[in-house]
């Protein structure tokens, strides 16, 4: 089982859907839907540090164990499901502090009240 705040490597089609290269994600379901389902949600991780208000910046000051490649961005608006047995491998686990920082952009995607919507960030 794959838990909350790891970061995998997951196969990620090309869009011309001829093939697949790996890339990080972020594992946002919780521990006890991870263990009672197949699938769990992710974040897409990438290197392009563009960031927008659903971003949030990752360098290795944030992770409890391992260490990433180079500073990345969690896209917290690029979610989708995987199958834990599509999983190629774990890498790294970030700190409850970013996990926080996630939690509130996902909350800021979902909230249909603007008046809400800077408590998250």
């Amino acid at each position: 089982m794959y838990k909350q705040k790891e970061i995998v490597l997951v196969p990620f089609p090309y869009s011309d859907l001829s093939s697949t290269k790996r890339r990080p994600v972020l594992v946002v379901s919780n521990n006890d839907y991870n263990q009672n389902f197949p699938d769990i949600l992710v974040c897409v991780i990438t290197s392009n540090l563009f960031k927008d208000d659903y971003s949030v910046t990752l360098n290795d000051a944030d992770l409890e164990v391992g260490m990433m490649p180079e500073q990345s961005v969690i896209k917290c608006h690029k979610l989708f499901t995987i199958e834990q047995s599509q999983i190629i491998k774990k890498f790294s686990i970030i700190n409850d502090e970013k996990l926080e920082d996630v939690i509130g952009k996902l909350m800021l995607l979902v909230d249909t009240n603007p008046l809400h919507r800077t408590s998250y960030i």
